[in-house]
């Protein structure tokens, strides 16, 4: 148990005087640890897959990398950690029995191709929200780079990291949360919290309805 799920499970006790949950809650909280890796992967290629079909991706780098890009990015490894790993990776091959040559560049438009963003790659010389307002208004490269006051090339990375934000709002970010659900305790540890919350604010109103008086 890492320290954030032990600080909800803390918040848990507090507000609700128990240390255990109700048997169908118990199920539910395990599912994640229950899950194997095979399962964990499948899923991960089934979304890899939508994806592929529903947006198109931009680097030739074939499903099982792009699955390994994922891994990596919730491992808060470095997109050129992730491209040494796909690379000395003899399971991932493109083409026949030809490994993957990839490299930072090729792993950063995979995550963006994912919609898998950083706060580091959100660090424009002006405020985001500026950038993905020129994004969104169709503004050229050479306009963005004179806001940005940068070259073209920076330019069109803060572009695909606003188109990937603006994408993934769009979808609710349904494909970024079910990557971190699959591959983190992020679920667990969200039913926790809104589990305690839900119960500290009905034990909250019960007390005022005793105390009210007509």
């Amino acid at each position: 148990m890492d320290e954030k799920t032990a600080e909800l499970r803390d918040l848990f006790v507090d507000t609700t005087g128990s240390e255990t949950v109700t048997e169908g809650q118990a199920a539910d909280r395990g599912s994640l640890l229950d899950r194997d890796d095979a399962t964990v992967g499948e899923r991960l290629a089934e979304l890899i897959a939508t994806m592929r079909d529903r947006y198109g991706f931009s680097t030739p780098l074939p499903d099982a990398a792009y699955a390994r890009v994922v891994r990596g990015y919730f491992d808060d490894e470095s997109d050129a950690a992730i491209a040494a790993a796909i690379g000395d990776d003899e399971s991932i091959e493109i083409g026949e029995n030809a490994t993957v040559d990839a490299d930072a560049t090729d792993v950063f438009r995979a995550r963006t191709d994912l919609h898998l963003v950083t706060d580091a790659d959100r660090e424009a010389p002006v405020a985001y929200d500026e950038v993905r307002r020129l994004v969104l208004t169709d503004a050229t490269d050479e306009e963005l780079a004179a806001e940005l006051s940068s070259d073209p090339e920076t330019a069109r990375r803060y572009r695909r990291v606003a188109e990937a934000d603006i994408v993934s709002m769009r979808a609710n970010h349904r494909f970024r949360d079910e990557f971190r659900d699959l591959l983190t305790d992020a679920d667990i540890e969200g039913s926790l919290a809104a589990d305690a919350r839900e119960d500290g604010l009905r034990e909250a109103a019960e007390d005022i309805e005793t105390d009210v008086s007509f």
